[in-house]
């Protein structure tokens, strides 16, 4: 969809969709070539689960219950590393991946103080994320909204927004040196990263193997253009950031019909968004790239979005294990 960014830097917007659109050819994780008979796709789907367990085997054991092979991190801390191992141990054994650690805060608080305290927990999130096994851990690259820590401003889509985003990710990954996990932001709407251009610029701007992309694409999805082409967004999302991707969200969104654009998250299968596409996509990754289903409102919005889920992906022959 090509949507506009900022004229940051020419040579960093032209080198990284050269560099992007090269590595499709020869990726970390390429396209995975399928042939007919071949059984469905595996894909791991996670979600918060609603049994209260310390131990975490039966933790592991309430979401596999559910059909999740994925999950978000139990609360654990840094320094409790014994918590830690057994996490870690225990969803290993019933083969369930921590697909993310959250660290939902503003890192480009205008308060320095808060700044550096935000800046210290993405830090130890990504620490935590490499000690636990996750894939990922995951923040929004910020706002310098003073009210709102997500909420829009209108430096979010500027060269000096695209720069202190861009020392933050290098800061926090050279603090931790992480083995494994990735550290990632989220696009949006109304910040950068906003489209796949902008994340493929970013990408080479942080210039870190440990940075890498988690997709939610109905933070994408801002203008009608995007609503009505979502599947031609999703398509360009795969296309451009496939390589870098390391785990997704899964909600759905609508459009609330009034005197201006108001779009609307909600449970999925009563939205607009493409999942044939979505879960096509996913499966050709050679990655195992998780998928997580976020902010229902209650157990039986989860329930209702895994029905719908495993609906699609027996329509496309996709499985969730």
């Amino acid at each position: 969809m090509n949507d506009h960014y900022p004229n940051r830097r020419k040579f960093l917007r032209e080198s990284a969709l050269v560099a992007g659109t090269a590595l499709l050819g020869a990726s970390r994780w390429p396209v995975r070539q399928g042939s007919a008979g071949e059984p469905p796709r595996s894909l791991r789907l996670g979600a918060p689960v609603f049994e209260r367990h310390d131990d975490p085997q039966e933790l592991a054991l309430a979401h596999r219950k559910l059909g999740y092979r994925a999950a978000y991190c139990p609360s654990a801390t840094l320094d409790d590393k014994d918590r830690i191992r057994d996490i870690r141990q225990g969803f290993a054994r019933h083969d369930v991946v921590i697909a993310e650690v959250g660290r939902w805060c503003n890192l480009l608080d205008p308060d320095e103080a808060k700044r550096a305290e935000n800046l210290r927990k993405v830090t130890e999130g990504l620490a935590l994320a490499d000690e636990i096994g996750a894939r990922c851990c995951v923040d929004i690259a910020g706002s310098f909204n003073r009210d709102v820590w997500y909420g829009p401003h209108p430096e979010n889509l500027s060269d000096d927004f695209f720069d202190a985003a861009v020392e933050n990710a290098r800061k926090i990954i050279d603090a931790v040196k992480p083995k494994q996990a990735k550290l990632a932001y989220e696009m949006m709407g109304w910040a950068l990263p906003d489209s796949p251009d902008s994340y493929l610029a970013m990408i080479k701007a942080v210039g870190r193997d440990a940075f890498a992309v988690h997709l939610d694409p109905c933070n994408l999805i801002n203008s009608p253009v995007r609503f009505y082409r979502n599947t031609e967004l999703l398509n360009e999302c795969f296309d451009k950031l496939g390589p870098w991707l390391v785990s997704c969200h899964a909600k759905d969104v609508t459009w609330d019909v009034e005197m201006q654009v108001h779009f609307r998250e909600v449970v999925i299968g009563s939205g607009s968004l493409d999942y044939a596409t979505y879960l096509r996509r996913l499966a050709a990754l050679a990655g195992d790239v998780p998928l997580m289903i976020e902010h229902m409102k209650s157990p039986a919005e989860y329930d209702q979005s895994r029905a719908r889920l495993l609906e699609v992906a027996r329509e496309v022959s996709v499985s969730f294990g």
